[in-house]
């Protein structure tokens, strides 16, 4: 099944965090927080401006982001969990 967002909102696969530190240790499921950096999987057509015309996203398929905790909206579709966020909820996106 696809998702296709509307207005300005964007579908968003959260990464899941490190099990491992980069000093080489294993971190316990409860030291493990929720994800805040995922990659974005769809985006909606853009917000619709007072004089008809529809804003662009910043962001497009493929982009990896940052969000913040406890941002947009958890989905699970296929057996997959999901964010559907607002583009203004997004921090940034992660240049490689």
């Amino acid at each position: 099944m696809a998702v296709k967002p509307l207005e300005d909102r964007i579908v968003i696969k959260p990464v899941e965090p490190e099990k491992k530190t980069k000093t080489g240790l294993f971190l316990p499921e409860s030291a493990k927080e929720r994800p805040m950096q995922g990659k974005v999987v769809a985006v909606g057509p853009g917000k619709l401006l007072e004089n008809g015309k529809r804003s662009t996203c910043n962001v497009k398929k493929g982009d990896t982001v940052l969000f913040g905790k406890y941002a947009g909206t958890e989905v699970e579709i296929d057996d997959d969990s999901y964010m559907i966020l607002r583009e203004s909820e997004l921090l940034g996106v992660v240049e490689k």
